[in-house]
């Protein structure tokens, strides 16, 4: 999965702030849009996510960003669970989900599909083997621009 420079700054820079308040940096996503630019930090815990700790979590991240400024002009700050479809960053954090239904799409496309949804059988190396309509399907971790749990409902 391709991550930009800055979002790993960001990550590598504000994991201990969410830490310090007891929760995990799931991940996170800038949006750079001139005046309108989004930072969205998604944050877990063994109990799951309050409001409270949404707060706690915005304010002590709010702090490093004031000190450290990393993001020029104007954003806003989005704290928030990932959710029952909770996005995925990391190798490790598809590893949790093997046996589970996922949704990725890729940056170019693989056997002209860009977008596959099925349960993720294994991780071999870097390589997620999905299968898909009854077929196993290798999926390079380099080429998912984006990845979600799908929700058992």
């Amino acid at each position: 999965m391709a991550v930009s420079q800055k979002v790993q700054a960001l990550t590598d820079m504000l994991s201990p702030a969410v830490a310090v308040c007891g929760y995990e940096l799931w991940g996170l996503e800038f949006f750079p849009q001139g005046k309108r630019s989004c930072l969205r930090i998604y944050i877990d815990g063994p109990e799951g996510v309050s409001v409270d700790g949404c707060a706690q979590v915005s304010h002590q991240v709010s702090g490093v960003l004031d000190v450290e400024d990393p993001i020029a002009g104007e954003y806003t700050l989005e704290v928030s669970s990932p959710g029952w479809d909770r996005p995925l960053f990391t190798l490790s954090q598809y590893e949790r989900f093997v046996g589970g239904e996922v949704l990725v799409r890729l940056l170019a496309p693989l056997d002209g599909r860009r977008r596959y949804k099925g349960v993720l059988q294994q991780i071999q190396g870097e390589v997620l083997d999905l299968l898909v309509e009854g077929k196993v399907v290798q999926v390079p971790f380099a080429q998912i621009d984006k990845g979600n749990v799908v929700p058992n409902v």
